[in-house]
């Protein structure tokens, strides 16, 4: 090797400088990541209903996944939208507010990939569903269908042909009713308290649309100026059911729980149904914190996992 000559593979103090500037830029964007998780006070409050539940990163703090409530009663002044619609005769939109003080609303999303960078894509969701939920309340009231197939042709123009979301959102009432919309999202398991076990859900109650991003919506005004290999999607639809006995247990996860597991020992459902039955007198938190426990014995995991519990009091 020639005098002044280095191996090449030798950090230079300018290599490490900007070592520095990308471990310091990445704590950043997990500082902002982990402000959009949820906290213990953003869990919603629905008489006669408890929810709780949280995600379970495969890597660092963040990942692909992630939650958002809308405690309609505690994120907007409803009194005084009410009395704004009022004053305006908008009496439509003052009755869809009113009854917005029974019900919550829950997003459960997914985004394709688990690295911390993928919360990039839900970062994104995130704000545009609660800037979208403003408007729909300013135009209608309530969350309308219009907003995601907003978010569904916005995505397709702006992520990449290789990530796309998968979303469940659903809101769930007093009366124990649940309207949710599914975008590639596995649907909901109920456990009847009654039964001890997970109770099987009509075909025709579990409709599913693709994931949001990968086809543009056929509502949208302006699909004459949008192209798609793959066609439009068809108009969202919503699935509608209810729990109907006291201690019923609605759990809403990402795939990441349905693929726990090795391939001759899955977590789901008979593991994890053994588990309910074990917890299911306790609340929704505490049934939250026996699953994650035991999803962490079980096997361990390859994706990230999120799920929330909703429990009928």
């Amino acid at each position: 090797m020639a005098a002044g000559d280095r191996p090449i593979d030798m950090p230079t103090s300018a290599d490490a400088e900007q070592l520095v500037r990308l471990s310091s830029e990445l704590k950043n964007f997990q500082d902002i990541a982990r402000y959009l998780v949820p906290r213990p006070g953003d869990t919603p409050n629905v008489e006669g209903v408890d929810v709780w539940g949280g995600s379970l990163p495969l890597n660092g703090s963040v990942g692909g996944d992630h939650i958002i409530y809308l405690d309609f009663s505690k994120r907007f002044d409803l009194p005084a939208r009410i009395a704004q619609a009022t004053r305006l005769g908008r009496h439509d939109v003052a009755a869809n507010l009113e009854r917005c003080k029974n019900m919550a609303g829950i997003a459960v999303i997914d985004v394709a990939g688990h690295r911390i960078t993928d919360a990039v894509l839900a970062a994104m969701l995130h704000q545009a569903f609660l800037l979208g939920a403003l408007y729909e309340l300013d135009m209608s009231g309530h969350i309308t269908k219009r907003l995601f197939e907003n978010l569904n042709t916005r995505f397709y123009q702006s992520s990449g042909a290789h990530k796309f979301l998968s979303l469940i959102y659903g809101e769930i009432s007093v009366d124990a009713r649940f309207r949710f919309l599914s975008a590639a999202q596995p649907f909901p398991a109920v456990f009847s308290a009654r039964e001890d076990r997970f109770m099987e859900v009509s075909p025709h109650l579990c409709v599913s649309f693709p994931p949001l991003g990968m086809m543009p919506s056929l509502a949208a005004i302006d699909r004459s100026t949008t192209t798609s290999q793959l066609g439009f999607k068809e108009h969202y639809e919503l699935n509608e059911w209810w729990l109907m006995g006291a201690g019923d247990i609605l759990l809403l996860h990402t795939d990441g729980l349905r693929e726990h597991g090795t391939d001759d020992r899955p977590y789901f459902p008979t593991h994890l149904e053994r588990t309910l039955s074990t917890v299911k007198h306790r609340s929704a938190r505490e049934i939250f914190e026996a699953i994650r426990a035991d999803i962490a014995t079980f096997a361990p995991a390859t994706d990230d996992i999120s799920l929330v519990v909703i429990k009928r009091n």
